[in-house]
């Protein structure tokens, strides 16, 4: 087997070139001179797009042995590349239109070769910038509920599923999340970023008990509850998007995990950017119409989640028990609160965590941005608290709606 190092651009040209005339991938014609550049900005790996003379290209991601956002001082697992790889091929096979296309896998090298996707934007980029996606909730609402249910129980044989929750086991990274999104937050860490102005708030926040109680439980059942194969990091980076197509991309993170992760951080992903708008949109119809915009998107992506669900279970779930009358509005309610609980868990962790959103980090006035980062600790701490109370989709968004007025 190859011995594994960092590629260069030249490298991934040589890496494509011998692909195409060696072993007949025909991502080019074998005569093209081909160009790479690497434009990586994210926190873990290396990025090329390789291009042809008529400007056809794909993409060629490589994990690195460390986390690219601090340096060989984090040292990471490889293996994100065979789940990133990996959760990809099972969630394409069920919702192809939404998942980014695997083109090539090589575990040796822990590079995967995609699809290039730059012909849409980056969804946290176009929504910074205040652009309207009309179908974005329909699309997400079905990318998760489809590839949720095809990996539950309420579809897997129980042996295939014990199978694929064990092919899935990606421990690092779920560490990861389990510092940065449950436990940094509740308490001083070196990890932890947010200017020295927040600082009441965050001791306020952190001697809650009550939040502490609550956060307890959101984490006990990420670590317990492998109800279906999650992307894992369901933020708005990990979109891309234009007015009639969404792409998933970068599910690293993949494991069996609780239903409400995924679609909690990506609700809470919009409200981030619904936060950060108060600050970047000066002129009051303008702003209105987006935070409208946005919470149309909330409002689709959670209802249609549901709908979606609960119509599956109906006609496609293979195991009688879990049919029994009345079990899937009951099941679908504690998703549902779960998701609205880590929701609230996101946008705390993306304000005072390690890991910020540029919505708001790029916001230029400083009282401004501070503002900004008290509305969605507010917020955040609400969510959190109040989750359990919200027995439906009108009790969520009806506490939703009060924390934001």
């Amino acid at each position: 087997m190859a011995k594994y190092f960092a590629f260069n651009a030249q490298h991934a040209i040589d890496y494509i070139k011998n692909l195409v005339k060696e072993e007949g991938y025909d991502f080019f014609q074998p005569d093209q001179t081909l160009t790479a550049y690497e434009f990586g900005d994210g926190n873990l790996n290396l990025v090329f797009r390789i291009s042809d003379e008529q400007n056809n290209s794909v993409i060629l991601k490589q994990a690195l042995p460390y986390a690219r956002c601090v340096g060989e001082s984090w040292p990471l697992t490889l293996d994100r590349a065979r789940i990133e790889a990996e959760v990809l091929v099972n969630h394409g096979a069920i919702c192809p239109e939404h998942t980014a296309n695997v083109l090539h896998y090589n575990p040796a090298s822990a590079l995967t070769i995609l699809e290039d996707l730059g012909h849409l934007q980056i969804l946290r980029t176009a929504q910074i910038n205040a652009e309207h996606f009309p179908l974005l909730g329909q699309h997400v609402a079905r990318y998760l509920s489809y590839t949720g249910f095809y990996n539950s129980d309420f579809y897997l044989a129980a042996q295939d599923k014990k199978a694929k929750v064990t092919q899935f086991t990606n421990p690092e990274l779920c560490q990861i999340t389990e510092d940065l999104f449950f436990n940094d937050i509740l308490r001083e860490h070196e990890r932890n970023n947010y200017p020295a102005q927040l600082q009441s708030t965050v001791s306020k926040l952190q001697s809650n008990a009550a939040l502490h109680l609550a956060i307890a439980k959101l984490k006990a059942q990420f670590l317990s509850c492998p109800q279906t194969l999650l992307h894992g990091d369901m933020h708005s980076g990990s979109i891309f998007a234009d007015q009639s197509t969404t792409k998933i991309i970068d599910p690293e993170f993949g494991f069996f995990g609780p239903i409400g992760f995924d679609i909690g951080s990506f609700i809470g992903n919009l409200l981030l950017n619904y936060c950060a708008q108060n600050a970047r949109i000066s002129e009051f119809v303008i702003r209105r119409n987006y935070h409208s915009h946005l919470l149309t998107c909330l409002q689709e992506s959670y209802s249609l989640f549901e709908q979606q669900w609960l119509a599956l279970i109906v006609k496609q779930s293979t195991d009688l028990n879990l049919q029994a009358n009345g079990y899937a509005e009951h099941f679908m309610q504690q998703v549902l609160q779960d998701a609205i609980g880590y929701c609230g868990v996101e946008l705390i962790r993306r304000t005072i965590g390690l890991a910020h959103v540029a919505d708001i980090d790029g916001i230029e006035d400083e009282q401004a941005r501070l503002d900004v980062q008290r509305h969605t600790l507010a917020l955040g701490e609400q969510l959190v608290l109040n989750a359990h109370t919200c027995n439906n989709k009108e009790e969520f968004f009806s506490l939703l709606i009060s924390q934001l007025n």
